[in-house]
């Protein structure tokens, strides 16, 4: 249920980011309290999954996973820029939280 609860905070974190964007520097109403609302939400389930995962390596997964996916929904959706540093930074993102997740596997 923690991983669960885990996947709704970087849904709701991916979702009150992309507001910011969709904002448009605070000139659009709606996507500006939109991402107040996204952000509180995201750390309210955020701190419910803390019940169950470790501080160290939830963090890690809810900002590694948050920055894959606004990485991608910027180059697909706002038209941002790609470069094989941007891909392979990303690439290092993923591998980081996998071996996170593998050394907390071990640990336990």
């Amino acid at each position: 249920m923690a991983w669960l609860i885990l996947s709704l905070a970087i849904l709701l974190e991916i979702c009150g980011t992309t507001c910011m964007k969709l904002s448009q520097g605070f000139t659009r109403l709606v996507p500006s309290i939109l991402i107040f609302v996204f952000y509180a939400l995201s750390f309210v389930s955020f701190t419910f999954a803390l019940r169950r995962i470790d501080l160290s390596f939830a963090y890690a997964v809810w900002a590694g996973i948050g920055v894959l996916i606004v990485g991608t929904i910027g180059i697909l959706y706002f038209k941002e820029p790609v470069s094989a540093l941007k891909i392979a930074s990303m690439v290092l993102i993923a591998v980081g939280v996998a071996g996170l997740y593998g050394s907390d596997i071990l640990l336990r």
